[in-house]
């Protein structure tokens, strides 16, 4: 006899902010199955405030709000048990952003928390990683976000070292990342590569999962840095506009891509791996796994 319990997570990036909506199926004997029922995105850029001017509009709390009204109903039709909202740096550095968080608990009845990038890292590992980690292997995982990039190398099945630094996509579009973070980002990598033979990267966000998409290759095959690189050149080559018409890609994600791009190309670089996975994995998945092993 099985029984199935619903989770929902909620991820309001720098980007984006997405709800999952999980079935978690348990049967006696068998190992917990974790299954999405559902994933809505909208594309609210918090980060395009929250890095500029510090702080969330009027305009995108009222649309913060009317979206997690809309989640609220959406969990609600799913008859959702359980769920977890997390907001990850443009809500940690917008000087109103648990006046934010009140106004929504206020409005929308939604409790929001702003978690740091360690924490981030750490729930995010808390999802399928493990799956897809060889116990003999090096990995350096990925996550590019809008506003942080978190970086966690594993070895032999477990997580060596973690760190998030201030690069994201929506910060390198407004010119807001120096060369000395790049500077200490190739250090940090290096360094806890250097003892580690032919590491791989994991990738994991909305833009490498884009790219992946865009080479139509199954999912358990890797993307190699060569492939990568092209895909770079060939979107520096492109217009705005060319890449929404000519390769499908949403007005959010037409920019964004870019910049992402050239973070895991230089985590490729600077670790030496030649090699990125990507998984279906992300901190909403984190989330769900976290609240079912109460580990948040």
């Amino acid at each position: 006899m099985i029984q199935i319990k619903k989770y929902a997570a909620i991820d309001i990036g720098s980007n984006a902010m997405r709800l999952l909506v999980t079935n978690i199926v348990e049967e006696n004997g068998k190992p917990t199955q974790f299954n999405k029922s559902s994933l809505v995105r909208v594309p609210i850029r918090l980060g395009q405030d929250a890095f500029t001017v510090g702080e969330i509009s009027e305009t995108n709390i009222n649309r913060m709000v009317d979206a997690m009204k809309a989640f609220s109903l959406l969990m609600k039709v799913h008859n959702v048990e359980k769920y977890k909202a997390c907001a990850t740096s443009a809500m940690r550095e917008a000087y109103n952003g648990k006046d934010v968080v009140s106004i929504i608990k206020e409005q929308a009845n939604i409790d929001i928390d702003i978690i740091d990038g360690k924490v981030e890292a750490s729930i995010i590992a808390s999802s399928d990683l493990k799956h897809f980690i060889n116990s003999d292997k090096t990995y350096l995982f990925v996550d590019v976000g809008g506003g942080s990039t978190e970086f966690s190398l594993f070895s032999n099945g477990k997580m060596i070292v973690s760190r998030s630094f201030k690069n994201g996509t929506v910060r390198l579009l407004n010119n807001m990342v120096n060369d000395v973070v790049w500077t200490e980002i190739e250090k940090w990598i290096k360094t806890a590569t250097a003892e580690y033979d032919n590491v791989t990267l994991i990738g994991s966000g909305g833009n490498i999962n884009k790219l992946f998409k865009l080479s139509e290759k199954h999912q358990d095959a890797p993307l190699s840095y060569v492939y990568i690189n092209a895909q770079y050149q060939k979107l520096n080559a492109m217009t705005y506009e060319q890449r929404i018409s000519e390769l499908g890609l949403n007005p959010d994600r037409a920019d964004v891509i870019i910049p992402a791009t050239r973070i895991y190309l230089n985590a490729m670089k600077w670790s030496g791996a030649r090699q990125i996975y990507v998984p279906k994995i992300g901190l909403s998945d984190g989330i769900v796994k976290a609240m079912y092993f109460d580990r948040i």
